[in-house]
């Protein structure tokens, strides 16, 4: 009897992972920060600290481990790695679900940050098995999986969320739980044995993963523009449903609906509209593009005066998500095929670090400037901040560009 033929690597299955994966993240979302207020006494002001810090717990743990299961995967394969992951966020939710204080809130999120390599495993799984020149759109599916899970997520959160703060949670471990059986039966290896190397723990730390990062030419500054322009977009995601909530009044279900509206125009624009803008602009000026539109979106949500516009820039916000795609791709183009588990492994350390300290200073100015004894009364003050950081990371990719110019010019 003949063999049955190993199934291919294609990114059409770590994109059904990503969704699952991002659907569990986004039902969740509506009701986190309502759960944390509840334990905090039901103020606002003390839960959003909490919440910064409950962040900051789950990002630092993720900065130590995403250089080690990025390695890893450069050494024993993406599969393994991605199941790990999986499995470790499944059992966050149900402590998260079952918690009665913060302290168990706190232990949830360091289980779940020590696992949480899935998305630099996945990364580098679209690297391994996508031609360089498709990566741009390749990457651009990202964007759709994250738009989907979003779409869905909130929606479903929002709506869980007004029988129990509690009920999304295990909605979510059954989510992720759904996704490691799958990946388990399904999903199959992209990363060949010749293309493996050993694994090193210089390498593999997170401060030695970023310092590696310098051996590359023009990777330093996009590395640390992809840093800053995911530490606006953490800003942005921690006092958001703070933010609307005092804001506007907003329920559960509202802030699920704002954000599941946020999704569909993420899925339009990644799935649709990436490969069309990013042909037409070329990389480096859909990464200028995507970052320009994002800085003028931040600094509307801080001005915006009624609920609705938050759904207008919603639009030119997902229009500006064109920049991920692109830093992606060019990221890649700089390194070889054995090391991009352990670029990916930096990025998400990047993303990590930027998780530590966005949503506490975020949270922390939201929740200063909305004080009884505050001296100025800002509550958009995080995304000015978020605007200013993005302003940033325009001129770090300006850098970049020129250095690659250079070096082609000298070459």
């Amino acid at each position: 009897m003949e063999a049955p033929t190993p199934r291919k690597p294609a990114v059409g299955f770590i994109f059904v992972t990503l969704v699952l994966l991002m659907l569990g993240i986004g039902i969740i979302i509506p009701v986190l920060p309502g759960l944390i207020t509840q334990f905090r006494g039901g103020s606002v002001a003390e839960g959003s600290g909490s919440y910064g810090w409950l962040v900051g717990a789950f990002a630092t743990m993720q900065f130590i481990a995403s250089p080690i299961l990025g390695s890893l995967s450069d050494r024993y394969g993406r599969r393994k790695v991605i199941l790990l992951a999986l499995t470790g966020s499944a059992i966050d939710y149900v402590v998260m679900g079952l918690a009665p204080n913060m302290a168990w809130l706190f232990v949830a999120r360091i289980i779940s940050g020590m696992t949480a390599g899935s998305l630099a495993a996945c990364n580098a799984y679209i690297a391994d098995v996508t031609p360089p020149e498709k990566r741009a759109q390749a990457y651009g599916l990202v964007g759709v999986a994250f738009g989907v899970g979003f779409v869905i997520g909130p929606a479903v959160g929002g709506l869980l969320g007004q029988i129990s703060l509690r009920l999304p949670f295990f909605a979510a471990a059954a989510c992720v739980g759904i996704n490691a059986v799958y990946g388990a039966f399904v999903l199959p290896e992209s990363l060949p044995v010749e293309n493996r190397r050993p694994f090193s723990w210089r390498r593999a730390n997170p401060v030695g993963s970023l310092l590696a990062l310098r051996r590359f030419r023009g990777v330093v500054d996009l590395a640390w523009m992809y840093f800053i322009f995911n530490f606006a977009n953490t800003m942005l995601q921690s006092v958001w449903v703070l933010y609307t909530g005092y804001r506007f009044a907003w329920t559960t279900l509202q802030v699920g609906l704002s954000l599941t509206y946020v999704g569909v125009v993420a899925v339009v624009v990644q799935g649709g509209m990436v490969k069309r803008i990013i042909g037409w602009t070329g990389e480096r000026r859909g990464l200028v593009l995507g970052l320009v539109l994002s800085a003028v979106t931040m600094a509307g949500y801080g001005t915006a005066t009624k609920g609705w516009m938050f759904y207008v820039l919603g639009t030119l916000g997902g229009l500006g998500g064109i920049s991920g795609p692109a830093a992606q791709a060019l990221l890649t183009k700089h390194v070889p095929p054995n090391e991009q588990g352990a670029l990916q492994g930096s990025l998400s350390g990047l993303t990590s670090l930027a998780y530590i300290f966005g949503p506490m200073i975020a949270a922390w100015s939201f929740g200063r400037c909305i004080a009884d004894n505050a001296a100025w009364h800002i509550p958009g003050i995080a995304f000015y901040e978020a605007s200013g950081c993005i302003v940033v990371a325009l001129a770090l990719a300006f850098r970049s560009f020129r250095l690659d110019d250079r070096v082609a010019a000298g070459a």
